[in-house]
């Protein structure tokens, strides 16, 4: 039983994989307009950021439409389908759980963000229009 429900869900996925990034590629919102300073400025603070993601994860989606939003520029490293990206994932943040974003602050310690919520929260904080 427990192999048909894992075959049945890995088909459902496989299925709904193309449907679920071409609603995400038409839902994607417009960035917010910054001068070129200002932008500028935001793309040097995304140096510092990098999102380790799966592509087809609702949640994942869910970040990377904020990101397209406030336009920011930010890496994204796929930890399903790049085992380096995936090892230091589980080496840095300590499980391989999706979406987390890899916080470089100035003084060089690093933040393993997970959640979402939680960093659409902090991405809009430190983004977001004032």
């Amino acid at each position: 039983m427990r192999l048909v429900l894992r075959y049945f869900f890995r088909t459902l996925r496989l299925l709904l994989a193309p449907v679920m990034l071409i609603a995400e590629k038409l839902s994607t919102p417009q960035a917010v307009e910054r001068s070129d300073e200002e932008q500028a400025e935001v793309d040097r603070a995304c140096e510092s950021l990098a999102l380790y993601q799966f592509r087809t994860c609702p949640f994942c989606i869910k970040v990377r439409k904020e990101i397209a939003r406030l336009g920011l520029k930010i890496e994204i490293r796929d930890a399903q389908l790049d085992p380096d990206h995936r090892q230091a994932l589980q080496e840095g943040g300590g499980k391989v759980k999706v979406p987390c974003l890899h916080i470089t602050h100035e003084d060089g310690s690093v933040e393993w963000l997970y959640e979402s919520d939680a960093i659409n929260a902090y991405l809009h904080k430190r983004f977001g229009a004032a």
